[in-house]
């Protein structure tokens, strides 16, 4: 093959490289130029949300603790608060799972029935 074969072989080469390269930098730019339009419309999206309730329907009204009262309790009321806060939040859950299950009208479980 002649010299000058090699030359514009190297040539397209180089050509068909540097044309991949663009192409792909080009597609990446589009991907992360979309990416970074649609975190400024869910930031705008969210940041136009209602704030949230105070306290929770997990939580018993009044019941809510200063912050930083931990720092100061005794170990014994906090061990009171906790399994208070536990048992309160496991009466919840057992009624949704009651009401549930009584809108779909399957049975009920021995556990969740109430004895009192």
């Amino acid at each position: 093959m002649p010299w000058w074969f090699w030359i514009l072989l190297w040539i397209a080469l180089i050509a068909l490289s540097l044309l991949l390269h663009l192409t792909l930098g080009y597609r990446l730019y589009r991907k992360f130029m979309s990416t970074v339009h649609e975190l400024g419309a869910a930031s705008k999206r969210f940041s136009n949300l209602a704030p949230g309730p105070e306290t929770s329907d997990l939580e018993p009204a009044g019941l809510r603790p200063e912050p930083g009262s931990a720092i100061f309790a005794s170990p014994e009321q906090m061990r009171h608060d906790y399994l208070t806060a536990n048992a309160f939040r496991q009466e919840v859950r057992r009624q949704r799972r009651v009401k549930r299950k009584a809108e779909r009208g399957q049975p009920q479980s021995l556990h969740d029935i109430e004895f009192r």
